[in-house]
């Protein structure tokens, strides 16, 4: 089948689709996909060739079997410049590498080690919060997240840089969404002033954890049980050799970006969608107050909040992190009964998957109790991965369950959160990650 019987949208001559893209990302890619079917052919600019696929199996294919024929498209290579040649951008034999090195790691047994450090520094976080007062969470969240991450990757030795990484990160996030959608693309060496702000932050970035690197080799980490302990003593099985300071700055800087924005995101979600289904937290208190009975919880108890987990779930389901995933063809390949080229770009969009009603009933509802039964063995794999799927999937994904899940019955049973303005609009905003829009301004309440 030829690739010009895939269905597409009226486009504009020369731009094509991207600007309706751009103006409205999630409505463009869900309204594509109800009218067009499994396979939606895009054109951004003259000649960059888009193809959404909203089938399954096509998007296994893409992600699992047929995945050698792939690399990361155009977002995930601008993130290079952030995160350099980390899990999270390097392909091939690279990647495979410094995934056998990073596993350990990640081992659940290895996390559950790191719980304490998620519920004290929520605690330390809501010591800062008072009765009444109305602040953004999502600036809170994304504050908690970072000290965490930056607790489990450290130790607790590093504290003043905190705030200045958490800054850098943030503009460096803010330069890749801009550059992954730019029509015209403007190299790094031009002095604009996105360029030299990047630029700055970038040092700041390089500076601060190449000189924590450069400490740690210096003064040994005998008896430290933090992330970098790990992945400055990794061995690869096969040749025994360790990273390179290099790719141990790639990979604490992929863990940064990826295990602080995303969990934050999910978090603020979670409290909005609270806010806004009294029920479903009336139920969360009740199996706050059953499990824990007023004490912290631990690693230990994550497993029994199994309505915490449900809230989790579905929060994922309605406002995933990872909104979209692209793939960009290297070797020919056919998928589904089309043949893509190399060059073309692949488009797998979690958000408008999971919310599909061929596989979800009321897709557009939050209903935490759908994770209860069954669903997720009665759905294609591929049609809930908010972790993306195959041999990318996101490393840190038991870390991010637990922290959510931590963060939530700890934050839960001392605090109601509710929205700052009664029938308060909060939008979704698909940068790099989905985050609300312009923040999330709410009114915190001590439970009684």
């Amino acid at each position: 089948m030829n690739l010009t019987t895939i269905p597409a949208p009226k486009g504009l001559p020369i731009s094509g689709h991207l600007l309706a893209f751009r103006r409205d990302p999630l409505g463009f890619l869900q309204r594509a996909a109800e009218q067009h079917g499994d396979v939606v052919h895009f054109r951004f600019g003259p000649s960059r060739h888009m193809y959404l696929l909203t089938n399954p199996e096509h998007i296994k294919e893409v992600l699992v079997t047929k995945q050698s024929h792939f690399r990361k498209a155009k977002g995930l290579q601008v993130a290079r410049a952030v995160v350099g040649d980390g899990i999270l951008t390097s392909e091939g034999q690279k990647h495979m590498r410094q995934r056998r090195l990073m596993q350990p790691a990640f081992r659940r047994e290895r996390i559950a080690a790191y719980a304490d450090v998620m519920v004290r520094q929520g605690l330390a976080m809501m010591d800062r919060w008072k009765d009444g007062d109305i602040r953004d969470v999502h600036q809170d969240m994304m504050k908690v997240t970072l000290a965490i991450i930056t607790e489990t990757m450290f130790g607790k030795g590093l504290t003043e840089g905190v705030e200045k990484i958490g800054r850098a990160i943030e503009i460096g996030l803010q330069y890749v969404s801009n550059k992954a959608s730019a029509i015209i693309d403007i190299p790094l060496g031009v002095p604009t002033p996105q360029n030299q702000k990047f630029q700055e932050a970038a040092k700041t970035l390089d500076k601060t954890i190449y000189e924590i690197i450069e400490e740690r080799r210096r003064n040994g980490g005998e008896g430290r049980n933090d992330l970098l302990a790990m992945l400055l003593a990794a061995r690869d099985e096969e040749d025994g050799q360790g990273m390179t300071d290099e790719q141990v700055r790639d990979e604490v800087m992929t863990i940064f970006v990826a295990g602080h924005e995303t969990t934050a995101n999910t978090m603020s979600w979670i409290w909005y969608l609270l806010a806004t289904h009294p029920e479903a937290e009336r139920k969360l208190w009740t199996e706050l107050d059953e499990v824990l009975g007023g004490r912290l919880p631990t690693a230990e108890d994550v497993p029994r909040l199994v309505y915490t987990n449900q809230i989790i779930s579905e929060t994922l389901r309605l406002y995933p992190a990872a909104w979209v995933i692209n793939r960009e063809v290297v070797d020919e390949v056919e998928i589904g009964g089309h043949v893509y080229r190399p060059g073309e770009t692949l488009m797998m969009s979690q958000y408008v998957m999971h919310r599909s009603s061929r596989y979800f009933d009321n897709p557009d509802q939050f209903i935490p109790e759908r994770f209860g039964g069954d669903l997720l063995k009665r759905i294609p794999a591929f049609a809930y991965f908010p972790f993306g799927g195959g041999p990318r999937i996101c490393i840190g994904n038991n870390f991010a369950l637990m922290e959510a899940a931590l963060l939530l019955a700890t934050i839960a049973q001392r605090f109601r959160l509710r929205l700052a303005e009664p029938g308060q609009r909060v939008e979704p905003e698909p940068l790099v990650t989905l985050r609300p829009k312009n923040g999330l301004k709410m009114r915190l309440e001590v439970r009684k």
